[in-house]
């Protein structure tokens, strides 16, 4: 048997942004947005990615599962959609005289949740147990899901029709929320002129196994963190539970997201330490979603808060 031979925290760089690059080369002109989900994917978080139709999220997230080499099922959330729908159900077997189980598409390596927010919450609550726990308890059987496990769901604007607003409790078990925006003139004529994403996708291979990916990860808990950092990071946190602009702030929970998040961020970067740009570069998709203004307010209200943060803390170093 072959010695396991551990990577370097420069070759562990180097290849996510080998994964960064195969990603782009079919998500064109989406550098940025595709940084920040392999740094999600890293973080051992779930992805929600929130835009208009058409705009690359299924591409997204079907590049993913194809670069990182797992299993992927796609679930279409409509209204009409039962929780059994998505994690299983037992049905009765007459010639073994017994129920048997039916899993469902949640038992894979990547769910696709498209367009979560068009089913109701009771089903949107489904994932919760998963998500968290990395589980399910079905007819008072909790059955484990296969490792790793990550959800990336897709939802259109809350302006549009049709669509249920994500309860608090669902939006904090996504590490980020990202939107993906329109392409470049640039990218949009490559796309005119007949580069065809799903050939694309179609051509891809793995570039790592579960195996590597879970070395990825054990690399991003490596990452150093200063006693100054974790001042800032903290200072920044506290200042959205007392500004008077924040209805309430960040919890224990995300405060643990976003330094996660930083730690894979400098990974990608090619560090083994966090400093406050990355800190600040993941803010708007970890802390976007996880507070609130005044009022109940869109994403770009939640991106004013977030500016305002950053702008009024002093960096720490």
């Amino acid at each position: 048997m072959q010695p396991i031979v551990k990577k370097t925290q420069h070759e562990h760089s180097q290849l996510i942004n080998h994964i960064v690059q195969a990603v782009g080369q079919v998500l064109l002109g989406k550098e940025q947005a595709v940084k920040l989900a392999v740094a999600c994917l890293l973080a051992k978080g779930h992805l929600l990615i929130e835009d208009l139709p058409g705009m690359g999220k299924t591409t997204l997230a079907q590049c993913l599962a194809k670069v990182l080499g797992l299993d992927y099922e796609r679930v279409q959330f409509t209204s009409d959609l039962l929780p059994a729908d998505i994690l299983g159900v037992a049905v009765f077997d007459k010639a073994q005289s017994a129920f048997q189980f039916h899993p469902g598409p949640v038992f894979t390596q990547l769910l696709l949740a498209d367009e979560i927010n068009r089913t109701s919450p009771k089903t949107q609550s489904a994932l919760l147990e998963a998500m968290e726990e990395g589980q399910v308890t079905i007819e008072g059987q909790t059955r484990p899901l296969p490792f790793p496990f990550f959800v990336i769901a897709t939802q259109n604007p809350l302006s549009q029709s049709g669509t249920f607003m994500l309860p608090e409790s669902q939006l904090d078990r996504f590490l980020m929320r990202i939107s993906l925006g329109y392409p470049s003139q640039e990218s949009e004529r490559l796309l005119l002129q007949g580069v065809d994403p799903r050939r694309r996708i179609q051509a891809m291979s793995a570039l790592v196994t579960p195996s590597t990916l879970e070395q990825l990860q054990h690399a991003v808990n490596e990452v150093n963190t200063s006693d100054n950092l974790l001042d800032y990071l903290q200072a920044l946190v506290t200042f959205t539970r007392v500004d008077e602009r924040f209805t309430y702030g960040l919890s224990p929970r995300g405060a643990l997201a976003w330094l996660r998040a930083a730690k894979a961020w400098a990974l990608l970067a090619g560090r083994d330490y966090v400093i406050p740009e990355d800190v600040q570069t993941v803010a708007p998709a970890i802390v976007g979603h996880r507070v609130r203004g005044g009022e109940v307010s869109e994403h770009s209200e939640h991106a004013d808060l977030v500016a305002y943060m950053l702008k009024t803390v002093a960096v720490l170093r």
